[in-house]
C-alpha cells in the first residue's frame, strides 16, 4: 500500500509566514470581507452600529498577540494572499481559495454569527454578548450608512432581516463568494452552525426567481459598508463634549474597578447591574438626541430622524426619566407590546425624542433610536392603571412610511403625531371611492384629531383612511394612503394599475386615483386579517381584466400583498365580478403566507376560480400576469386558450388543475 507523506502545515498563530499571509490576505480583500460580515449581522443592530460592527469584526480576524486559541491551519509555503485571480464573487467554489483567505473568511464569518447567540443566562432584553464588546473603530458625532439602493434593494434587505445568521451567511456564501451548496453546508458547520443544511435550503428561497438580480443587488452599494454617506448625530450636545469627556473618563475608571470585581467574584453591597444601571448614561434625560424644527427641508433622508421633538413635555425631565427607565428594565405594572420581530431591548445610545405631552388623560413619550425603532410610553395622568410601553419597528421608512405615529388609541378611534413635512390631511372612507376626503383637524404639535378606528368585528360598512399630502418644501410632494391596523406605525396603501394602460408600472403606486380607490373599495374588509401582524404596506396589483362568457361584462383578478417590517410577506388572489355597488367585497380565492408572490422577486400569477353566469351555467376562469402567453385546464375538465384568460365551462364542483406558459419560456401553476 502507497504510503503519502502529509503536506507540512504551519499554525498561523504561530508562524510567522502564515500570519503574514493572513494578513496579506485581509488587507487585499478587505471591502470583500467586510461586506459578507455587513450582509450576516443581525439588521436589528441598525445601520450605523451594522457597518461599524462589521469593520470590527473584519478587524479583530486575526488573531492577537501572544494568543492560544487553536484555529485551522494555513500553508506557509505559498505566495498567493486570496482567492485565485479570476474568482472575486463569480465561480469561487470552482476555483481553490486561497487556504489563508478561507482561514479569514472563517473567523469573520464566526465572529459575525456570534451576535445573533446568546446564552442561556443572558438576560432577554439585552443585546447578545458580542454586541456589547468595545470594538474599533469608534464614530463620534457622525451616523455612517451605505448608499441608499432603490426598491428592489430594499426589499431584499427586508427579505434578508426576516431570516436568522445562518440564513443571510448562506445566502451571502452563494451570492458573493460562489459557494456551491455542499460548500456552503461546510463552511457553515465549521463555523458552528446548529444545522447548516436547513440554513441552505432556506436560503434558496431568497432572492427567487431572478438569483442573478439578487446577486447584483448584494453587490450594489445598498450593501456596501465600505462606501457609506453620513449624518450629524449630535449637534445640540457637541458644545457639552468637553464636560461629557471628563465624565467619561472618570465612568471609564468606574468601570475599570468593577470590571475586576466581576472577574475576582467581590461584587461589593448594592452594585447596580440592572439593565438601567449598566445604562445610566444612555437613559439621561439631558443626553436625548433633539433634532432641529426645519431639519426636514434640508436634508436627503426624510424619515423619523428628521422629526423634531415636539409637544408640552418635551423639557421634563421627570417623566422623560420614567419613560426611558421603563424602557431599559419595564416593572411588571408595565404592559408591554412589540410589532413582531421588534426587540424590546434597551437602547444602545441616547434615543431620539419625538413627542412628549398630555393626550386623551395620559402623558406620552415617542422615542426613535438607532435600531430603527419608535418606542412609545404612556402613563395615565389619574388612577391606578400602570404605564404601557409599545415597540414598533421602522426600518427604511421613507417619506410616506415615516408620516405618521399612533400617538393615542382609545376605543372609538386613534390620534396620529404626523410627520413635519405633511402639509394637508384629510381622512376618507374606503368603501365610498367616490366621496371626497374630509379635511383632518391637527394641532400646532402636529397632533391630529380622532379618526375612527376600522371595525375589527361584526359588519365591515365602513373603512376610515387618512389620506396625507407631503409639503412643496421637499422633492417627493404627493398625496397617499395609511390605514390603521392597531399597531403604532399605520400601513402604507399602494396600488399597481391593470395591464394594457400604458407603461407598465414599475413598482406599486400610490392609491390615490380614481381605478385605486374603486379597486380597495372592493378588497377594503379583507385587511381585517392583518390586524396585529406588523405591516409596512399593502399593494393591490390588479394583475388581469378579463372578459366573462355569456355577456361580455369585465372581471378584475387582483393580487393583494402585504409587506411586514420584518420581510416576509401574505398574498391574497382576489376575484372582482360585477357587482352592483362599488362596495361589494370582492372573493378570496388563494392566499399563501411568506411568499414572495407578486412582489419584484415573484413577477408571475396565475389563480383560477368558479364562476355562475347569469344563465346558471357554471364555468371555470383562469387569469394570469402579464407574461403569461396560454393557460390550460387539465383534470375533469379540459381546455386551454391563447393568452392570459381562460373561460370553460365545467361542472360547479369540478376538480381542475391550471398551468400556463410564460413568454420567457417555463410554465406557472396556479396559486391555491
Amino acid at each position: 500500500m502507497p504510503i503519502h507523506q502529509p503536506q507540512q502545515r504551519t499554525d498561523v498563530q504561530s508562524n510567522p509566514t502564515g500570519v503574514r499571509q493572513a494578513e496579506a490576505a485581509l488587507v487585499e480583500h478587505y471591502p470583500r470581507l467586510v461586506r459578507l460580515a455587513y450582509v450576516v449581522l443581525p439588521p436589528g443592530l441598525g445601520r450605523h452600529r451594522r457597518v461599524l460592527t462589521a469593520h470590527a469584526v473584519v478587524q479583530r480576524a486575526l488573531p492577537a498577540a501572544g494568543s492560544k486559541a487553536s484555529s485551522p491551519r494555513v500553508p506557509a509555503q505559498s505566495r498567493r494572499t486570496g482567492p485565485p485571480a479570476g474568482t472575486e464573487g463569480a465561480s469561487a467554489d470552482r476555483v481553490p481559495v486561497h487556504p489563508a483567505y478561507g482561514w479569514v473568511r472563517l473567523r469573520v464569518l464566526r465572529a459575525a454569527l456570534a451576535h445573533e447567540r446568546r446564552p442561556r443566562w443572558w438576560p432577554g432584553r439585552l443585546p447578545a454578548p458580542a454586541a456589547l464588546r468595545p470594538a474599533l473603530p469608534v464614530v463620534w458625532g457622525l451616523r455612517l450608512f451605505p448608499r441608499a439602493g432603490g426598491v428592489d434593494e430594499l426589499a431584499l434587505d427586508r427579505a434578508l432581516s426576516a431570516v436568522d445568521g445562518p440564513v443571510r451567511a448562506a445566502f451571502a456564501l452563494q451570492l458573493l463568494e460562489g459557494l456551491d451548496e455542499s460548500g456552503v453546508r461546510e463552511l457553515l458547520a465549521e463555523a458552528a452552525v446548529a444545522d447548516p443544511a436547513d440554513a441552505v435550503r432556506r436560503a434558496a428561497r431568497l432572492g427567487r426567481p431572478d438569483r442573478a438580480g439578487a446577486q447584483a443587488m448584494l453587490r450594489s452599494g445598498e450593501f456596501d459598508p465600505c462606501t457609506v454617506q453620513t449624518r450629524p448625530s449630535d449637534l445640540l450636545r457637541r458644545r457639552h463634549r468637553v464636560r461629557a469627556a471628563a465624565v467619561a473618563a472618570a465612568l471609564c475608571v468606574v468601570a475599570g474597578g468593577l470590571v475586576v470585581a466581576v472577574e475576582q467574584g467581590t461584587n461589593g453591597p448594592g452594585e447596580d447591574r440592572s439593565p438601567a444601571g449598566v445604562l445610566a448614561p444612555v437613559l439621561d434625560p439631558a443626553e436625548l438626541m433633539r433634532t432641529a424644527a426645519e431639519r426636514w427641508a434640508d436634508t436627503s433622508r426624510v424619515d423619523f430622524t428628521a422629526w423634531p421633538a415636539r409637544g408640552g413635555r418635551t423639557e421634563d425631565d421627570a417623566l422623560l426619566g420614567r419613560a426611558l427607565r421603563a424602557w431599559a428594565e419595564p416593572p411588571e405594572s408595565v404592559r408591554v407590546s412589540t410589532t413582531p420581530g421588534t426587540a424590546a431591548v434597551p437602547p444602545a445610545e441616547p434615543p431620539q425624542l419625538l413627542f412628549a405631552d398630555e393626550v386623551d388623560g395620559a402623558a406620552v413619550v415617542l422615542f426613535h433610536d438607532s435600531a430603527d425603532r419608535v418606542v412609545r410610553y404612556a402613563e395615565p395622568l389619574s388612577g391606578a392603571g400602570g404605564a404601557a410601553l409599545d415597540f414598533a419597528r421602522t426600518d427604511d421608512a421613507d417619506v410616506t412610511t415615516g408620516a405618521a405615529v399612533v400617538v393615542s388609541r382609545t376605543a372609538e378611534g386613534a390620534r396620529f403625531l404626523l410627520a413635519p413635512w405633511i402639509a394637508e390631511s384629510t381622512t376618507r372612507d374606503l368603501l365610498a371611492p367616490d366621496t371626497p376626503g374630509r379635511p383632518l383637524e391637527v394641532g400646532p404639535d402636529g397632533v391630529t384629531a380622532e379618526v375612527p378606528r376600522p371595525a375589527a368585528g361584526g359588519a365591515c360598512d365602513a373603512w376610515p383612511v387618512i389620506q396625507l399630502r407631503s409639503s412643496e418644501r421637499i422633492v417627493e410632494k404627493h398625496a397617499f394612503l395609511l390605514t390603521d391596523l392597531g399597531e403604532l406605525a399605520p400601513t402604507h396603501l399602494t396600488y399597481m394599475p391593470k395591464p394594457g394602460r400604458g407603461a407598465p408600472a414599475r413598482q406599486p403606486r400610490e392609491a390615490t386615483g380614481p381605478d385605486a380607490l374603486l379597486a380597495w373599495a372592493r378588497t377594503a374588509c379583507s385587511l381585517r386579517t392583518l390586524a396585529g401582524s406588523g405591516v409596512r404596506s399593502v399593494n393591490n396589483w390588479a394583475f388581469a381584466e378579463q372578459k366573462l362568457p355569456e355577456g361580455g361584462t369585465s372581471a378584475d383578478w387582483v393580487c393583494t400583498r402585504a409587506d411586514t417590517w420584518r420581510g416576509p410577506g401574505r398574498v391574497l388572489v382576489q376575484f372582482l365580478a360585477p357587482a352592483a355597488s362599488p362596495a361589494d367585497p370582492a372573493t378570496v380565492i388563494a392566499h399563501r403566507d411568506d411568499t414572495a408572490l407578486c412582489s419584484k422577486f415573484g413577477q408571475h400569477v396565475l389563480a383560477g376560480t368558479h364562476w355562475r353566469a347569469d344563465s346558471g351555467r357554471w364555468y371555470v376562469l383562469g387569469a394570469g400576469s402579464r407574461a403569461v402567453t396560454g393557460i390550460r385546464a387539465t383534470g375533469e375538465v379540459r381546455g386551454a386558450a391563447g393568452g392570459p384568460t381562460l373561460a370553460v365551462r365545467a361542472p360547479r364542483d369540478a376538480d381542475v388543475e391550471l398551468t400556463a406558459s410564460l413568454r420567457e419560456g417555463g410554465t406557472l401553476t396556479a396559486v391555491h
